[in-house]
C-alpha cells in the first residue's frame, strides 16, 4: 500500500472517530439534527451570497461581504449547537426526549426565517407553503416550551435535586 492510502485511511479513521464522539454527545444523530445542520449551512451560504453578490447584507454598513460578520455568524451557530447539546444532556438527565427536539425545532424555525430573509433580499418570491411550514414549526416549538413549563409546575412530584429553583422555593 502506498503512503497516500495510509494517509487516506488515517484521515477517514480520525473523522469517523470524531463523528462518533460528536454523535454520542448529542444523544445520537437523527433527522432533526441533520435538518438543523443543513439549514445552518444553507443560511450561512445564502448570507454570504446576499453580501458578496447582491451587496444587500444588513450585517454590514455597506451591505457587502465582511469577514467579521461571517465570523460572528459562525460563532452564533456554534453557540446554538451548544444549546442543543445542553438540551440533549438535560433530556438524558431527566429521562425525557422532548427538550432537545423542542430546542432543535426552535433553531430550525429560526434558521428557516433567516434563509427566507436572505432569499427575499435576493429578490426571490417566497411560496405560501413555506410561510405556512414556518408557522407550524413555531407552533411546535411553543408546544414544547409549554410542555416544559407544565413539567416544571409538577416539580413537587420530582426529587428536589432535579429542579434547581427548588433551592429558592420556600414551599418546595
Amino acid at each position: 500500500m502506498s503512503q497516500v492510502h495510509y494517509l487516506k485511511d488515517g484521515i477517514c479513521l480520525a473523522l469517523g472517530t470524531v463523528g462518533a464522539f460528536v454523535s454520542a454527545f448529542f444523544g445520537g444523530w437523527d433527522a432533526a439534527m441533520t435538518t438543523l445542520m443543513i439549514f445552518m449551512i444553507i443560511d450561512y451560504l445564502t448570507g454570504m451570497i446576499v453580501a458578496g453578490v447582491f451587496h444587500k447584507s444588513e450585517k454590514t454598513k455597506d451591505g457587502t461581504l465582511e469577514s467579521r460578520a461571517g465570523w460572528k455568524g459562525l460563532c452564533r451557530k456554534g453557540a446554538s449547537l451548544l444549546v442543543v447539546l445542553i438540551a440533549c444532556r438535560l433530556d438524558l438527565l431527566i429521562g425525557t426526549s422532548f427538550i432537545k427536539d423542542t430546542v432543535v425545532i426552535a433553531f430550525v424555525a429560526n434558521e428557516t426565517l433567516s434563509i427566507i430573509e436572505n432569499v427575499g433580499l435576493m429578490g426571490v418570491p417566497i411560496p405560501r407553503v413555506i410561510v405556512s411550514a414556518i408557522h407550524v414549526l413555531k407552533e411546535k416549538a411553543d408546544a414544547g416550551a409549554d410542555a416544559v413549563d407544565e413539567m416544571k409546575t409538577d416539580k413537587k412530584d420530582k426529587p428536589p435535586d432535579v429542579w434547581r429553583d427548588d433551592i429558592d422555593d420556600p414551599e418546595g
